[in-house]
């Protein structure tokens, strides 16, 4: 995607949010992987986090790691969800390997890309109803066949996705789609993706997401189904520089 064709203003959003990224990383000690963490390290008990993934560069805004996916948790008012909890979701089980996708759209959708680039076949049950059982009910098969169909792939999910650095951001407001963690997803969200409008950095032309079965993804060069296709408010990245610098 041609720089030129992006507004200057944009350019200079995106550019800004990196700056505040990389004053975020020297703030919490340096980029993690999901491969080597633990609930036992130190975690925020609310906030959003940044994934970055390898041979996704910035093009237009700067040098550096491009975001591929942004993503926060317990925004319903009753949610209990913790930082950690979310990003151990995303992570599988680190004993096995294996994971959930039914509990990770992350998962889910790397998966079917993984499938799609012929790293492993799509188990006919991969992405359907809300557990296993209930796949296994839909196509006449039993709880475990259904489970050890999916393992293959549930592993090399959590292999790909536990070797991506990501950032979090300390935001410990009540739960609820007012949060602040709400306003700074949907709208780091809008900012860098591609989908309704030019943004500044292009995902390579390698990036597995091109291989995803959702156009959203496709589209928008993130690993993000929601708020790719909205318009972006500049403000929130007041909000995070306060966030950041406190």
């Amino acid at each position: 995607m041609n720089a030129f064709c992006v507004p200057e203003d944009r350019i200079a959003g995106t550019a800004r949010f990196y700056e505040l990224l990389a004053r975020l990383e020297r703030r919490v000690g340096g980029v993690r992987t999901l491969e080597t963490c633990d609930g036992r390290m130190e975690w925020p008990r609310r906030g959003v986090y940044f994934f970055f993934e390898a041979g996704e560069e910035r093009s237009g805004s700067g040098h550096g790691p491009r975001v591929v996916r942004i993503g926060t948790h317990a925004l319903t008012a009753t949610s209990r969800t913790s930082l950690w909890n979310r990003l151990s979701q995303h992570r599988g089980v680190a004993r096995s390997g294996g994971g959930n996708h039914r509990g990770s759209i992350f998962r889910l959708i790397v998966g079917a890309a993984l499938a799609r680039r012929g790293d492993s076949s799509l188990p006919l049950t991969w992405g359907t109803d809300s557990d296993p059982g209930a796949a296994a009910r839909r196509f006449g098969m039993d709880r475990a066949s259904v489970r050890d169909g999916e393992a293959g792939l549930e592993r090399r999910v959590s292999a790909y996705i536990g070797r991506m650095p990501f950032l979090w951001l300390n935001v410990d407001d009540g739960p609820g789609p007012d949060s602040r963690r709400g306003l700074i997803e949907r709208n780091a969200i809008a900012l860098l993706s591609h989908a309704r409008t030019p943004a500044a950095d292009a995902p390579s032309n390698r990036w597995l997401g091109a291989l995803s079965d959702r156009e959203q993804v496709r589209a928008s060069g993130l690993w993000n189904n929601n708020h790719v296709e909205e318009n972006y408010d500049a403000s929130f990245l007041d909000t995070m520089e306060r966030l950041i610098d406190t």
